[in-house]
């Protein structure tokens, strides 16, 4: 008899236990449910990245601001890898988040942050975690906005993970900027505003894999392009840096020669 009160007491126990530990979990995953970001009505930026103040237009890439330090202690030439983190997602101003379907958010997210790691792995090593020297890669997709609802009938004859609302990024355009990853100091930056059109949709959660969304996956590949031509850009040396470099390299023994 005491061996079974003694079992039931061990199985309420653990059947409290789980209970706790399902509502634990539950109130953790609501507290780390993400928010919408929204562009804040009358704004040109987002508020995504540390600072805009310096932002000015770049002659080699149409419709973009950039800035890159000129502070010689933040050269972006003494960095040995990055870190990518993941993309964040704001909807246009005027839009009605409740009818951009998170999934739709997600998937359009993690296709780009793939792109930038494959536009950028060759240049720098990539890395998880901060350390000397290391940048911290950050961008923002802006302007995301919803379509006109799919038809039951449009769904049926498209197969996949349809949305409900397609996603619009005819409007969207990017903010990206590379900081130090132990003090945060903003290394290089970029707006690039780019006017996609009307036929840049994303209408199924496997985007990606489907054709009629490749102006969507060609939009996204693009920007991923101009992000490393831009991190090629600000890699390359000014003139001033040249004539430094230039004037170390004397062939071996030409000190001891002149001596």
């Amino acid at each position: 008899m005491r061996a079974k009160i003694a079992e039931l007491n061990q199985f309420a126990f653990c059947s409290l236990t789980a209970l706790l530990l399902l509502a634990t979990y539950g109130c953790s995953s609501q507290s780390k449910t993400a928010t919408v970001k929204k562009i804040p009505a009358g704004s040109e930026f987002s508020g995504y990245l540390s600072n805009y103040a310096n932002l000015k237009p770049n002659p080699k890439f149409e419709r973009t601001l950039s800035y890159v330090t000129e502070d010689p202690a933040k050269n972006i030439h003494r960095y040995v890898a990055i870190i990518v983190e993941p993309v964040a997602v704001y909807v246009a101003t005027d839009a009605d988040e409740k009818a951009i379907p998170e999934r739709g958010r997600a998937a359009l997210a993690e296709y780009f942050q793939q792109a930038i790691t494959n536009a950028v792995a060759d240049a720098f090593p990539i890395v998880q975690d901060k350390g000397p020297l290391v940048l911290r890669l950050r961008s923002a997709i802006i302007g995301v906005d919803s379509g006109v609802k799919i038809s039951e009938e449009q769904r049926r004859l498209n197969p996949g993970e349809a949305l409900e609302r397609p996603i619009s990024l005819g409007k969207v355009g990017i903010e990206v900027e590379l900081v130090d990853s132990e003090t945060g100091d903003q290394i290089a930056s970029a707006v690039d505003r780019q006017n996609l059109g009307d036929g840049a949709l994303i209408g199924s959660a496997t985007f990606s894999r489907e054709e009629r969304f490749r102006a969507a996956t060609d939009a996204f590949d693009g920007w991923a392009f101009r992000i490393r031509e831009f991190l090629n850009a600000a890699h390359e040396l000014s003139s001033e840096e040249i004539a430094r470099v230039e004037a170390t390299n004397q062939p071996y023994g030409a000190d001891s020669d002149s001596k």
